[in-house]
Parts: C-alpha cells; structure tokens; sequence
C-alpha cells in the first residue's frame, strides 16, 4: 500500500481524510437518530437540538485551542491559519463536554444527554481514523519509529507504529465490552458515557507516548496534560464504582 491514498478526480484528487470525516459525521448521525427513535429519551427535541449546538461550538473550540497548545513552540504563531490547522480529537471531547454542561445548566436538563451519544461516536471515531490511517505522514498522527513486526511505512522509509489501526482496535473492543456488559447490567444514568470518557483518556494518555507529539521538558505532552485533567474530573469513577451500574427490574 502506498501513503497517502487519494481518490483521483480528473487532473486533481478528493482529499480522502476528508472523505472520511464527512461520512463519520453523515453515518454517526443517522445512527444515533436510529438509537434515538427505538429508545425512550428524556430529553426534548428542542432541548437536544440546543445541546448539539453547545457540543459543536465546544468541540470546535476545544479540538482547535488545545491542538495549538500542543506544539510549545509554535505558541508565538497564533494566526487564524494556524489555528484552524490544528484540532486534536482529545481537545474536541474535553471541550464538547464543557459546552453540553453549560448548555444543560442554562436550559434546566439534568438526565445525561451523552449516554445515547456513545455508540454513535465510537462509530463515527472508527471511519474517521480510517481516513486517518489511509492518509499517513500528512495527518500527522502516526507513530513513533518501530521494529515491532506490524509497524507500517507511511512512505517516508520508516516502519512506525499504526497508532490510528490501534485507535481503531481499542474501538472496536470498547464497543463490543459495553454492548456485552449491557446485555446482564443497566447502566445508571451517564454511566455508559462516563466510561466512554474516561476509557478513551486512559487510553491516549498511554497512546501519545508513542506518537511524534512535541513533549514538555516533564516529559508530557499538551493533550497528556488534557488527559489527565479529563480523568480527574471523572474521578469518582475510580472512588465508587459501584454507584455505575443498577440491578435489573424484572416484572
């Protein structure tokens, strides 16, 4: 396989990363509307249409604010270009979800709006870090140099680490372990996201130590950083896990 994979069009050529982030979006969407329709949601129509819009003016933010943080150096080049050239998944998460609780505390819900959006996003990460993938060097989220006999050459004559095909396979084993729990417990109300969250921290955390992100002189990066800011504010997670799951009732 040869890097970048691109869709020629005539003379020129569709962005397939590009390609991929719409149909993560277009696809992520229509499966949460299916999810939405055969369950029972507390949560108006007008209501969730608001939520959606704090969600996307957070992540934007977010994704954007914490990808400049996350080259030091860069700091001093804080143009639009180059803001709206970098965006992280990490800052897009942290900064949705600071977006959806302002939005609930003005609007008045306060059932959990994200735990219908889990499968959905996960769905939507999955596509979107396959355009990742097929992209290479130029997305700039592959990994670090490896001997590891699955590393990949994006094109550049290094064998790396697929850090996007280990993002992919972490998805697709947290889907399967929620759906598979879900099947003999009940969530309580936020759990399922909760554990989305903090799964997916957990996991960049460790990740971005093997990926070509500039690192502080402490030896962590921005989005690290961010990870463990995230972690901490689902700390009781960790304290009461208990308190995530709840019997079933049987009539």
């Amino acid at each position: 396989m040869h890097f970048p994979v691109i869709i020629p069009l005539g003379k020129s050529h569709v962005p397939l990363h590009l390609v991929c982030e719409t149909l993560a979006y277009f696809i992520g969407y229509r499966y949460y509307s299916y999810l939405r329709r055969h369950s029972n949601d507390e949560i108006s129509s007008e209501n969730r249409l608001l939520i959606f819009i704090g969600a996307a003016v957070g992540a934007f933010l977010g994704s954007h604010i914490l990808g400049v943080l996350e080259n030091p150096k860069m700091l001093a080049n804080t143009g639009v270009v180059y803001f709206m050239a970098n965006k992280t998944i990490v800052g897009g998460f942290l900064g949705g979800l600071i977006g959806v609780e302002l939005t609930k505390k003005q609007i008045g819900v306060t059932v959990s709006s994200g735990d219908l959006m889990v499968y959905p996003l996960i769905l939507a990460m999955i596509i979107g870090r396959i355009g990742c993938f097929l992209t290479g060097l130029e997305d700039g989220t592959v990994g670090t140099p490896s001997s590891l006999p699955w590393a990949i050459n994006f094109g550049d004559g290094v064998r790396r680490h697929p850090t996007n095909l280990y993002e992919i396979v972490f998805w697709l084993m947290l889907w399967f372990l929620l759906w598979f729990y879900e099947r003999y417990h009940r969530f309580t109300n936020g759990s399922r996201f909760k554990i989305f969250m903090v799964s997916y921290l957990l996991f960049r955390f460790v990740a971005e130590f093997i990926k070509l992100d500039p690192f502080f002189s402490f030896g962590l990066s921005a989005i690290q950083l961010a990870c463990i800011a995230g972690i901490v504010y689902y700390y009781k997670v960790f304290i009461y896990p208990s308190k995530l799951t709840e019997p079933y009732q049987y009539a």
